[in-house]
């Protein structure tokens, strides 16, 4: 395993000229979502020839956000080797800062890695440099209700080199982002396009959290905007028959007998961190969660019937979100009475508190970092 946290020690140089407070407040009082950055990120290095130090990773350091000096030969510019992470760092109420689950989102970085060849970071240093950062922007949490830190780690090849083959040197970072709500439409559900494109086949990187899925999911997205919808809903490359995930969040479907069913992974869909925690949550509910295949048209049937009475979208970005349309070529349907279903709001609330602190952490999922 890589260089872990306890064998670097973070550099730190202030920024010059960070965000005045009252522009700051501006931005804080309405930060919508990726629009806004705070002042500091953090940088590590890697390389595969680098002496001393499991991994190769070293110059830790927290700095000025700011342009990232890049040769116009680098391996990331020209085949795509790039992994990123999404999470946020929550205000307790008794004024401390947490995070939720970060050991996950470290895990899942480095299966991402692992698939993009790339090499994998100590999970201790990845929680270590997440929370470098968030301790030294902390004044940058939103004002608003629902407001949170968005972290964003990834890593990138920097090697300048033309030829096909895993680059040597990378460079991982954190940015911070303040963030408020993820969908802008302010509607009570959200509604979806099921989009013609594959998001990912058997086989391919559908599973790693890499910029080429999303890059390839950008036009049927913005076919999906156009139509007046919210998201795009991608189905299985094979058959194209059954329901896989979002553009950016998986998918759960809530039964008339209180049983819920999510779309197995299979290699294809992102491993959610949010989806792994809902499941947990439900079945300390008692209820019958099931992963399994679920096909477009047992959807429209089942939501005409009334065997399916509520679907809702879950990520890190979003938390819980209910869907309430599903429109394709040959027609729409609602789910339920197109609004937010019972269950859904019941299990985002019970998530929302416990990454807020407003509840008991059974699972010990929150960690507290100031």
């Amino acid at each position: 395993m890589a260089t872990s946290a306890s064998q670097l020690e973070f550099a730190r140089i202030a920024h010059p000229a960070p965000r005045k407070p009252d522009d700051r407040a501006i931005i804080l009082n309405n930060p919508g979502f990726g629009t806004a950055f705070s002042d500091h990120m953090v940088e590590i290095d890697f390389d595969a020839n680098a002496v001393g130090g499991a991994g190769g990773w070293h110059n830790p350091r927290v700095v000025p956000y700011g342009p990232i000096a890049l040769d116009p030969a680098a391996a990331v510019l020209h085949y795509a080797q790039e992994i990123f992470e999404g999470l946020k760092a929550y205000r307790l109420n008794d004024g401390g800062i947490a995070l939720f689950r970060p050991e996950a989102n470290a895990a899942r970085f480095n299966a991402s890695a692992r698939r993009l060849a790339m090499p994998e970071i100590h999970p201790d240093l990845f929680v270590e440099a997440v929370r470098q950062q968030v301790l030294a922007d902390a004044d940058w949490f939103p004002t608003v209700e629902g407001g949170s830190l968005y972290l964003r780690p990834f890593m990138f090849a920097s090697e300048a080199f033309l030829g096909v083959r895993p680059a040597r040197t990378y460079k991982f970072l954190v940015i911070a982002s303040p963030a408020g709500n993820y969908f802008k439409s302010g509607a009570p559900a959200v509604s979806l396009w099921v989009s013609e494109y594959t998001r990912a086949a058997p086989g391919g990187t559908g599973a790693a959290k890499c910029g080429g899925n999303y890059a390839s999911s950008l036009v049927p997205t913005a076919e999906a905007f156009a139509r007046g919808h919210d998201q795009v809903l991608f189905l299985d490359a094979a058959e194209h028959r059954w329901v896989e995930e979002l553009g950016g969040m998986n998918l759960f479907f809530v039964k008339s007998d209180g049983s819920l069913v999510t779309p197995p992974l299979g290699g294809t869909i992102l491993p959610g961190i949010t989806r792994d925690s809902l499941m947990t949550l439900a079945r300390e509910e008692g209820l019958i969660v099931r992963e399994e295949p679920y096909a477009l048209d047992q959807w429209r049937t089942e939501a005409a019937s009334g065997e399916l009475v509520e679907t809702f979208a879950c990520g890190t970005a979003a938390v819980v979100t209910p869907v309430g349309k599903v429109a394709d070529a040959n027609g729409e349907f609602l789910i339920g009475s197109g609004g937010p279903g019972q269950l859904t709001q019941r299990l985002r609330q019970r998530l929302v508190a416990i990454q807020r602190g407003q509840a008991p952490d059974t699972h010990g999922w929150v960690h507290r970092i100031g």
